[in-house]
This record gives C-alpha cells, structure tokens and sequence, in this order.
C-alpha cells in the first residue's frame, strides 16, 4: 500500500541554473546534493525544510538518457498549492519568472510558471 509520494524526477539541461530557478526564485529548500564523481548528481529540493512531504529531485537529462535510455525525461505535470496565491504571483512576477495570467477555476485561483527551460508547472490557492 502507498503512503505518499515521496520525491518527483525533474530532468532537467542545467542542474546549477535549475537549483538557483527553484531555491533562488520560488524560495525552495536544498535538501541534500550528491556527486558520485562519475557523472551522477542530483539535487534535492523542497519547499519546507520541514516535512515537505514531497520533494523535487533535479536529474541531469543527458546522462540519465544515456543511463536508462528507455525512459520518458519530459516534464510531469506539477499542480503547487499556496494560502496566498496573490502574493506569489506578484513575488514570481517580481523576480522576473514567467507566470501565466491568475484566472478563477470552478475550484479556485490557479496561474502557471515557467521555470529557465522553459516548462510550465502551476499553482492554485488552497485555503
């Protein structure tokens, strides 16, 4: 039986540019980062230092293709909850991070982000 889920794979082109988009931009937390010196690094980031519950892991996409060719690196479809969904529109906004129009759904307030390469992820008001 599931718990929870745990940690989500990000492949991502640049790990350094995307650990500074996460932690620097959106206020994330470094978790942890290992280096085998063999060319497998990957970055953990939450946003809590606390129990996030989830975390985000940030992969290097050429060498995981190269390492397990067979799997799909695109971007999953991430939906990010705030209380206040207005101030961090406008703090994404002010540090220049791409953000989509804040419209009203049948279930809240929700807007989406670009992170540097250019995938969109989104974010809805959860009260």
């Amino acid at each position: 039986m599931f718990s929870k889920v745990g940690q989500i794979m990000l492949y991502v082109n640049d790990q350094d540019k995307a650990l500074h988009f996460w932690t620097e931009k959106l206020g994330f937390h470094l978790m942890a980062e290992e280096d085998n010196g063999e060319g497998m690094r990957w970055i953990e980031v939450a946003p809590s230092k606390d129990d996030a519950g989830t975390s985000l892991i940030l992969h290097n996409k050429d060498f995981v293709a190269k390492m397990s060719p067979e799997l799909n690196l695109g971007t999953p479809s991430l939906m990010f909850f705030t209380k206040d969904i207005e101030q961090l529109y406008s703090d994404l906004s002010n540090k220049e991070v791409t953000v989509g129009e804040l419209v009203e759904m049948p279930f809240g307030r929700v807007f989406n982000f670009a992170d540097d390469e250019e995938n969109y992820f989104a974010v809805m008001e959860q009260k």
